[in-house]
């Protein structure tokens, strides 16, 4: 069996390998566009480089923070984090972008209070799951009021509207509940229930009804909202085995929005072609075993879900992006863990590997 030492190793040399290989991508997907527009081709790479300064300064706090310091201040973070996801909705308060109100800004600083709230979103699941666990698997003791927090925090993110990042925290919550030993019979039945919700939510919306539409069949829009999935496709297909070589794209040239975020992995697939792009893929896959080890070697449910939650939360960030990315899941707004550009993105997650590295250090205490 790896040793804990080797675990936190591995764990921290693959984040490392992501974070690299974003450095890298998102100079090489950004350059011309940001010369264009701003006179200067470091310009992203400038505000990430800072980006994620300030968030390894933040991931080694939290990788030595007292967890359970942390899980005592777990319903004082989820009311501030619901309070900032209410304060995002407020005009004036939050900044509108692109048809969308998900930023807050602090000085000359924007954020995203939706990433920011992850971590203490499933420090607190964890903290309830484990304080509930010796009144068994009640559904009105453990099921519904947790389902009731988790319905909380979708619903003021769908409200922004931010689908991608609702659907991803709902699955999330269910996953933990299911981790923890919630009855199947309990999960069917929320999946069932959440049906007419989500076809209220997308029938209700024009751009996602497009979204949808351009997924099935992206051609029947090239110009519209099958464009970004058709340029992908271009992307992928033109990178071949090997790819075009390093900065040797066309399709960042203008051609792919979003190129330096929820589209980075298309692009990777362009320069760095199969090999590139599949290693990408085997990086996060093993990212995701090593982070289930931890929570396999863990002895306090506490431990064991938080370690569980965070491992599946990346894991599934990364399925989704690299999904639409792919032409396998319609367009959604998630950025690629640790490669894509985007502070607030790259702050949470580093966080979250923290608080990962934590939990493995206590197996050497």
């Amino acid at each position: 069996m790896q040793s804990s030492r080797g675990l936190r190793i591995s764990i921290l040399a693959i984040t490392a390998a992501l974070i690299s290989i974003g450095i890298i991508m998102i100079y090489s997907s950004s350059a011309v566009y940001t010369y264009e527009r701003f006179g200067d081709n470091l310009f992203f790479l400038k505000r990430h480089l800072v980006s994620l300064a300030a968030a390894l300064g933040a991931g080694f706090i939290f990788m030595r923070i007292d967890l359970d310091a942390l899980r005592g201040a777990s319903k004082a973070l989820l009311a501030i984090s619901l309070a900032l996801l209410a304060l995002v909705l407020i005009p004036g308060a939050g900044l509108s972008m692109g048809g969308a109100r998900r930023w807050l800004r602090a000085g000359a600083l924007h954020f995203q209070p939706v990433e920011i709230i992850k971590p203490f979103f499933l420090v607190y699941i964890a903290d309830f799951l484990d304080r509930k666990s010796l009144k068994g698997n009640s559904l009105y003791a453990v099921y519904l009021p947790l389902l009731a927090v988790i319905c909380a925090v979708c619903g003021l993110i769908l409200l922004e509207p931010d689908t991608g990042s609702s659907i991803e925290l709902a699955v999330i919550g269910l996953l933990m509940l299911f981790a923890y030993g919630a009855r199947l019979k309990h999960l069917f039945f929320t999946f069932l229930a959440g049906m007419p919700l989500a076809y209220f939510v997308i029938a209700g919306s024009q751009y996602r009804l497009m979204r949808i539409t351009a997924f099935i069949n992206p051609w029947s829009d090239p110009k519209g909202a099958g464009f970004q999935m058709i340029q992908s496709f271009i992307a992928l297909g033109s990178g071949g085995l090997f790819g075009a070589g390093l900065g040797g794209s066309r399709q960042k040239l203008f051609y792919l929005p979003e190129s330096h975020t929820d589209f980075i992995f298309s692009i990777i697939g362009e320069e760095l072609g199969f090999l590139g792009a599949g290693l990408v893929v085997l990086l996060f896959a093993a990212l995701l075993w090593q982070g289930m080890n931890v929570a396999m070697r863990k002895g306090s449910e506490f431990s064991r879900l938080l370690a569980f939650g965070i491992s599946s939360m990346i894991a599934i960030e990364a399925v989704i992006n690299i999904g639409v990315a792919t032409g396998l899941l319609p367009t959604k707004g998630l950025p690629l863990p640790f490669v894509s550009y985007g502070g607030s993105s790259l702050l949470s997650h580093i966080v979250l590997i923290a608080m990962l590295l934590n939990l493995g250090r206590e197996n050497v205490r």
